[in-house]
C-alpha cells in the first residue's frame, strides 16, 4: 500500500488555493500561514485523543510496517529449537511427551466467549434456518460438502461456523447444544476427509478453515456437552483441523485469511493436548502474518472496516483462549489490537455507526461498541489515517470522511471499490451524504447482480466521468487499473469574520490514461460543523489538453430518511432531515437533478434513497464546479 499511495509533500502555493466558485476570499476573508510546518505523527495513544496537527500543515509520507517492527514473542533458546523442529515435521508428542506414552485427546481448558452473537439470529437458527443479511435459508437445504457453491456470505457464516455465537445468544445451552450438535454433526457427515490442498470447496479454504476451528474452541461447550461419542468425534475433528492448518496456513487466499488460520493454530496450540510446539510455532507465524497485513497506521492494506473488524475480533477471541489457559497474552499481539481499533473507529459517523466503504454496509453502533468494549482498547477516531487512506473532520455534531487513496491492490480486496475521493457527511448521527455500500453482503437482501454496481465509482458520493469507474471494478471482489497515484493537502484555515475551518485537497490519475484528466476534489469543513463547501476540478494531465468534451457527473448519494426538494432555479435544493434539521444545497454552473439510489443498512438490507446528480459536458482542457452543504436551522 505504501507504494499505491503517493503523497507528497507540498509548498504552499504562491498563488493562493485554487479559485472556487462558492467560495469568495475577499469577503470570507480565508487566510494562511506560508509557513510550512509537517504535521505530527497521526498515531494516537491508547487513551489518548486525536491526533495533533500543526495549524497548517501538510501530509508527510508514510511507510509500511516493517516486519522487523513487529517480532514473534519472545522465546528462549529451547523453545526456538522446539518451534523449528515442529516446523520441519517433526511430531509434537515427540517433542513433548515420553516415548511411547499416549495422550488423550481432551480439551484443556473451557473458554469464556468474549463476543455475544445476535440473538435474532439465534433465535432463527432454533426455529431451522440460516438468516443471513436478512435472507433466511432452510438448515436442510444447505450444501455442507459445497459442491453448490452458495454465495460468500452464506458460506462464510456456515462454513467458519460464526453463527455458533449467536446461538448461543439465543437460549441457554440447554436448548441450543442440540441444535449445534445437529448442524455441527451434518456438517462433519459431508466432510470425512480434508483435501490435500486448500481450494477444493469453500468448506477448505485456509480463512473458513481457521475461522471454524478457533469457534469450535471458544464455543465447545455447546459442541461437547452431549454423548461422548459425538464429543471424541468433535475433538477429532479439531485436531485434524489443526493439523490441516499446520501444512496449509501459507497458502491462504489473502492476507486475513492467513491470520485466521494463524489464529486457529494458536488456539488448538493452547487448548489441545501435546500443543506446545504447536502453539511457538504459531505464534511465530502469526506475527509475521499481522506484520504483512496492517499498515503504519493500524489499517489493514485491504482498506476495507469489515475485514479490520474481523481482524480485531479474531484476535479479541484468541486473548480469551490465552486467558482460559492463564497465559499471559503475547505483548506484540496486544500492542496490534491497540493499533487496529482507532483507525477502525476514524470511520464511525456521530451515532457510532460504521461509514459504508470498501464493500461495508452501515454496521450498527452496537455492534462495534461490544467489539471495542472486547478488545479493551480505550482510544478515540484517528483522524489522519494516511496509510489506510482516509481523512476525518470531526466539527462538533458534524462528521466528514473523505477517501483519499487508490483502491487496495488485487492481492488484498475482497470487495474492493473505485472510490477515491468519495465522502461522507453527517449530523448529530444523521448521515446526509452517503455511500451505497453493502457489496460485501450482497447475497443475503442484497441481489448478488448488484454487487458490482455497489463497487462502481458511480455508487459513492464522487466524481465519474462518461459513466467509468476510476479504477476498474472486475468480478470476484477484484480491482483492475485506474488510480495508481492521490495527492493529499490538509491545513487549518483562519476565517476572517471568526472561526476555522479545515481544508482538504486531494486528486487522483484514474482517468488520465483514458481522458487526459486529473479529478482535483477541494474540501473546506467549517469548524463549527455548519458549512461544507466543495468543489471538482478537471484538470489536463499532460502539457496539453485534448480537444473535444465528455460526460461528466458529480453524485451525492443522501442518506436514508433524508427529505429533499428541488429549488425553482435548479440550481439547488432544500434537505430535511428526520431530525428536524434543514440543509440547503447549492451548485454553480450546471443544474441540479434529483435521481433514485440505494442505501445498504445495518442489517444488510437495501433502503431506497435519493442522490443528488450534477451532470453535463465538460472540455477535455478542464473545468471546475462549486458547490455547498449548509446548515440552515
Amino acid at each position: 500500500m505504501a507504494e499505491a499511495v503517493r503523497v507528497r509533500r507540498r509548498e504552499p502555493r504562491s498563488d493562493g488555493p485554487v479559485a472556487m466558485p462558492l467560495i469568495d476570499r475577499a469577503e470570507e476573508g480565508i487566510t494562511q500561514d506560508s509557513t510550512d510546518q509537517p504535521s505530527a505523527n497521526a498515531a494516537a495513544s491508547v487513551d489518548g485523543g486525536e491526533a495533533s496537527h500543526a495549524p497548517d500543515q501538510v501530509i508527510r509520507p508514510g511507510r509500511a510496517l516493517a516486519l522487523t517492527d513487529f517480532v514473534p514473542p519472545r522465546a528462549s533458546a529451547g523453545e526456538k529449537l522446539i518451534r523449528l523442529a515442529y516446523k520441519m515435521g517433526m511430531p509434537a508428542s515427540m517433542l513433548t511427551s515420553r516415548m511411547g506414552r499416549k495422550v488423550r485427546l481432551r480439551l484443556l481448558a473451557t473458554v469464556e466467549n468474549p463476543l455475544p452473537g445476535n440473538r435474532v439470529t439465534g433465535t432463527a437458527l432454533r426455529a431451522g434456518h440460516f438468516f443471513v443479511h436478512g435472507a433466511k435459508l432452510p438448515i436442510a437445504q444447505v450444501d455442507y460438502q459445497g459442491a453448490a457453491r452458495a454465495t460468500p456470505p452464506l458460506e462464510r457464516v456456515v462454513h467458519g461456523f460464526t453463527w455458533l455465537a449467536d446461538l448461543e445468544a439465543s437460549a441457554p445451552r440447554e436448548q441450543t447444544g442440540p441444535v449445534a450438535e445437529r448442524i455441527a454433526g451434518e456438517w462433519l457427515d459431508a466432510n470425512v476427509k480434508a483435501p490435500t490442498r486448500p481450494g477444493k470447496g469453500p468448506a477448505w479454504t485456509v480463512g473458513n478453515t481457521g475461522t471454524r476451528l478457533i469457534n469450535w474452541l471458544v464455543h465447545a461447550p455447546l459442541l461437547l456437552g452431549g454423548e461422548a461419542e459425538f464429543r471424541g468425534r468433535m475433538l477429532r475433528a479439531m485436531e485434524d483441523a489443526a493439523r490441516w492448518l499446520d501444512h496449509n496456513v501459507t497458502k491462504a487466499e489473502d492476507g486475513l485469511a492467513e491470520v485466521a488460520g494463524w489464529c486457529g493454530i494458536v488456539a488448538a496450540g493452547l487448548l489441545l493436548p501435546e500443543g506446545r510446539p504447536r502453539r511457538l510455532f504459531g505464534e511465530a507465524g502469526l506475527a509475521k502474518a499481522l506484520g504483512e497485513l496492517v499498515g503504519e497506521d493500524g489499517g489493514l492494506l485491504s482498506r476495507s472496516p469489515l475485514m479490520q473488524m474481523d481482524a480485531i475480533a479474531l484476535l479479541v477471541k484468541l486473548r480469551a483462549c490465552y486467558a482460559a489457559m492463564r497465559h499471559e497474552f503475547p505483548e506484540p499481539f496486544e500492542q496490534m489490537l491497540a493499533f487496529m481499533v482507532p483507525p477502525l473507529l476514524a470511520l464511525t459517523h456521530g451515532n457510532g455507526s460504521l461509514g459504508s466503504w470498501q464493500g461495508a454496509w452501515a454496521v450498527p453502533a452496537e455492534e462495534l461498541a461490544r467489539l471495542v468494549d472486547a478488545s479493551k482498547v480505550r482510544a478515540r477516531p484517528l483522524r489522519d489515517v494516511r496509510q489506510w487512506g482516509y481523512q476525518r473532520i470531526a466539527a462538533r455534531k458534524s462528521i466528514l470522511m473523505v477517501d483519499v487513496a487508490p483502491p487496495p491492490l488485487a492481492r488484498h480486496a475482497r470487495y474492493g471499490c473505485a472510490s477515491t475521493l468519495a465522502f461522507e457527511l453527517s449530523h448529530a448521527g444523521q448521515r446526509i451524504v452517503a455511500n451505497c455500500g453493502g457489496a460485501a453482503c450482497a447475497g443475503g437482501l442484497v441481489p448478488v447482480r448488484l454487487e458490482q454496481g455497489l463497487r462502481a465509482t458511480a455508487a459513492h458520493s464522487t466524481m465519474t466521468l462518461d459513466d467509468a469507474n476510476s479504477t476498474a471494478v472486475l468480478i470476484n471482489g477484484a480491482i483492475g487499473s485506474g488510480v495508481s497515484q492521490v495527492d493529499v493537502d490538509r491545513r487549518s484555515l483562519e476565517l476572517e469574520g471568526g472561526g476555522t475551518a479545515t481544508r482538504i485537497e486531494a486528486s487522483h490519475n484514474g482517468y488520465a490514461t483514458r481522458y487526459g484528466l486529473e479529478h482535483r476534489r477541494i474540501l473546506i469543513m467549517r469548524d463549527d460543523g455548519t458549512e461544507l463547501r466543495g468543489e471538482d476540478l478537471l484538470v489536463p494531465s499532460g502539457r496539453k489538453g485534448k480537444r473535444g468534451k465528455v460526460a461528466f457527473a458529480i453524485r451525492f448519494h443522501l442518506g436514508a430518511g433524508v427529505e429533499v426538494r428541488l429549488g425553482e432555479d435548479r440550481m439547488g435544493a432544500g434537505l430535511a432531515l428526520p431530525d428536524g434539521s434543514y440543509w440547503q444545497f447549492r451548485s454553480t454552473g450546471v443544474e441540479l437533478e434529483i435521481e433514485d439510489s440505494l442505501w445498504v443498512d445495518g442489517g444488510g438490507r437495501p433502503v431506497a434513497t435519493q442522490q443528488l446528480v450534477v451532470q453535463g459536458l465538460v472540455s477535455r482542457g478542464g473545468g471546475n464546479f462549486g458547490w455547498l452543504f449548509k446548515k440552515m436551522s
